[in-house]
């Protein structure tokens, strides 16, 4: 049975944490058979409710940064979970809510020998226009994952992420830092759709770029391949 830890940095999230971690719960569950799974979420820097309602999840511990740093943040919980014994490090994000095969895939996954696991992740469709929509499933085909790292879909080897150095105190791309180093360590790494999470779909996020300035891109590129007609 492999040890798992789990590490969400949460700024400011109470809107969205409970679903986060209800969703986490629900895919421990799925996975008791060939799993043990620790949770820890990092405040980083937060001033609203989130670390009340991480408390009333029972079993998840929460632990605080004052950084504002995405980066530190995962730092902060690897580093714990990785001192509790943890051979295997599961990452995902506060407005982010998981599948329940999410910690049966990476289990998978650590047994076959990989490294690096890069999941898929999709934005929330409620939360983005019709346009939008078709044009995600236009640019992504089932089974033929893009190989993009995203903090909120990321499975790491311990002896792996720690002969990369780990997370390094980056206020934004500390995902894509940190798999560019496990892969210069020989890693294996495995991009896969199976477990796919899906993310808000927020336009305005924690950090200048990351997901919700990836959407703004593409809203913007849409709103200039479609101009409004002058009337």
């Amino acid at each position: 049975m492999i040890r798992m830890g789990v590490v969400i940095p949460a700024r400011n999230e109470e809107a969205r944490i409970d679903a986060c971690l209800r969703s986490l719960a629900v895919a421990i569950a799925e996975a008791r058979a060939v799993a043990e799974v620790s949770v820890t979420v990092v405040a980083d820097d937060c001033s609203d409710g989130t670390e009340a309602i991480v408390a009333s999840h029972a079993g998840v511990r929460v632990l605080r940064s004052r950084g504002a740093n995405v980066g530190l943040a995962r730092a902060v919980g690897a580093h714990r979970e990785i001192a509790d014994g943890c051979t295997w490090l599961a990452h995902t994000d506060a407005d982010s809510t998981v599948p329940p095969n999410w910690i049966v895939e990476q289990v998978a996954a650590a047994q076959a020998g990989v490294d690096v696991l890069i999941g898929t992740v999709r934005p929330n469709f409620d939360e983005l226009t019709a346009e939008q929509v078709a044009h995600w499933r236009a640019t992504h085909v089932r089974g033929r994952p893009n190989g993009h790292v995203h903090g909120a879909n990321l499975g790491v080897r311990v002896s792996t992420y720690l002969a990369a150095g780990g997370f390094l105190p980056l206020l934004e791309h500390e995902d894509n830092d940190l798999v560019d180093r496990m892969r210069g360590v020989g890693s294996i790494t495995l991009a896969s759709d199976r477990a796919e999470v899906v993310t808000s779909g927020r336009l305005v996020g924690r950090t200048m770029g990351g997901y919700a300035g990836h959407l703004r891109a593409i809203r913007d590129a849409l709103n200039e391949e479609s101009p409004a007609v002058a009337t």
